[in-house]
């Protein structure tokens, strides 16, 4: 360890006493912390070009003082306590303290009034039973192959952690990922169109980056999540609602002009599920195209669609080159890897690639040669395979126990994803009594105007909607976390089953 200590042999200080009055100014000021060691005499002397008996002189007069301490066969450290604290008085509790600074005060509204975009939420131990978006079952994680890939990667560690990554990330992940593509989303695109991003969230802000300044005219589906809503006004966004219905965004109430970018969540509108349908698709495109708008196609639930085959991708049915594409492995894998992609056009490459190393210049790569691998060696697609079955179970179990004992309900948005929209039958009490409610017999449900949602204007039906996350729960958890939900609404009382999973 070396001390940021300067000698002047000019100065009419002996060296020592320069040394001496360093090292106790940079203790009182916290730079060496209480407890902490300092460089031997030797180490020092070396680094300073002095004696050691310069050093040792020096250290002797703040032992002396009560600064220094030393500890047979160990060394020289900071004492516990500074003599100045040891003989000063505190100040009285009661006297008035001095105001901080209010520094932050001029901060832009977003950062101050609008709060975080809702997707991490502490765990909550009082739920036997919790039915939360946004999470993958740790269960589902494949533990062992995922560490043994780690360790293998290791092997090659040193040289690849002393040089700066590539900006836009892996060009073995992104030419794995242009191959998934092509079958997977109908997509035809080259590695060097895809940047490696963290999660759809970075993604998004890479393009607010590119598109969005001062009242600049931002399209969102409204309700949509609240992480874009707020991400845009950030930049300074006009935000342009547009409402979803059972088929996605209302292509019909898009404006005429005057709007530069446009964020979609075709394949799996959030919050509401809706899958966007072929011929809106083409309409929108057609809209783009007509009106020289940017579409921000946000696929974060691509790989489960259980019923049928997706459709195509808004990315590969564009003829006007004026979709952006970006999807993560948050559901596939698990949000905590915070590794996504985006696919950009060719006339946008340069830009986003220099906006990309503007924000991080480069992502870890651990992760990224993990994950190559994961998908080189064919366990990404094995892991998909057995979880998309999974999850189709657990989101029939639901689907089938809300019917039997509530059949008044409707469930929308089931056709993929990994929630569903549960609408309320009209017996039943709102969301957010229900909610309450079904906490107190430990179960969590979360009403539409309580999630990561962000709502442009009334929605007088959002009480009545309930937000259900199936990826937690194995099929006899959630048979019984509906159970206790009826007993919930019957008034039965709070019994906390034990957790069988």
């Amino acid at each position: 360890m070396q001390l940021p200590i300067h000698i002047d042999s000019r100065s009419g200080q002996t060296l020592q006493a320069q040394i001496a009055e360093q090292i106790q100014a940079l203790i009182r000021h916290g730079q060496l912390p209480l407890g902490s060691a300092v460089p031997g005499s030797r180490e020092l002397s070396e680094q300073l070009h002095v004696s050691r008996n310069t050093i040792a002189g020096a250290y002797g007069h703040l032992i002396e003082e009560g600064y220094l301490q030393t500890r047979r066969a160990v060394g020289t450290f900071v004492c516990d306590t500074l003599p100045e604290d040891a003989i000063a008085a505190q100040p009285p509790d009661h006297l008035p303290r001095k105001p901080s600074h209010r520094r932050a005060i001029n901060l832009p509204l977003p950062y101050t009034g609008r709060g975080l975009p809702g997707l991490h939420r502490r765990v909550d131990n009082s739920l036997t039973y919790d039915f939360a978006i946004g999470k993958t079952d740790a269960n589902s994680f494949p533990d062992k192959t995922w560490r043994r890939l780690a360790v293998e990667c290791l092997g090659g560690a040193a040289t690849r952690m002393s040089e700066y990554n590539d900006p836009s990330g892996l060009p073995e992940l992104r030419q794995l990922i242009a191959n998934h593509l092509g079958p997977a989303r109908g997509m035809v695109v080259s590695p060097d169109q895809i940047l490696i991003v963290a999660g759809c969230q970075q993604g998004m802000n890479l393009a607010a980056h590119l598109f969005v300044g001062s009242r600049t005219p931002v399209v969102l589906e409204a309700p949509c999540y609240r992480g874009a809503a707020f991400l845009f006004e950030s930049y300074g966004a006009r935000i342009v609602p547009v409402p979803v219905d059972e088929a996605g965004i209302q292509v019909g109430a898009l404006p005429a002009h005057g709007v530069k970018l446009a964020c979609v969540t075709p394949s799996h509108q959030f919050p509401t599920g809706a899958t966007l349908s072929l011929d809106r698709r083409n309409a929108l495109l057609e809209w783009a195209g007509r009106s020289g708008v940017y579409l921000l196609e946000v696929d974060y639930d691509a790989d489960f669609r259980y019923d049928d085959s997706p459709l195509p991708s808004l990315y590969a049915l564009d003829r006007y080159a004026c979709t952006i594409y970006i999807s993560s492995f948050s559901h596939s894998i698990g949000p905590g890897l915070r590794l996504g992609y985006v696919v950009v056009p060719r006339d946008l490459i340069r830009a986003a690639t220099t906006i990309k190393a503007l924000i991080d210049n480069g992502l870890p790569w651990l992760e990224q040669a993990v994950l190559t691998q994961f998908i080189r060696d064919g366990s990404m697609l094995h892991h998909l395979k057995r979880i998309r079955q999974t999850y189709r179970r657990r989101r029939n179990t639901l689907i089938s126990a809300l019917q039997a004992h509530f059949p008044g309900g409707q469930v929308s948005g089931a056709e993929s994803g990994s929630h569903v929209v549960w609408h309320l039958p009209p017996e039943l009490p709102s969301a957010g009594e229900l909610g309450e409610m079904a906490r107190e017999h430990g179960v969590g449900v979360y009403p539409l105007s309580k999630g990561p949602v962000w709502f442009f204007e009334d929605m007088p039906a959002r009480d009545r909607m309930l937000l259900l996350g199936y990826t937690l729960l194995n099929e006899e958890q959630i048979d019984a976390a509906v159970e206790q939900l009826s007993a919930a609404v019957k008034g039965a009382p709070p019994h906390h089953a034990h957790d069988s999973g």
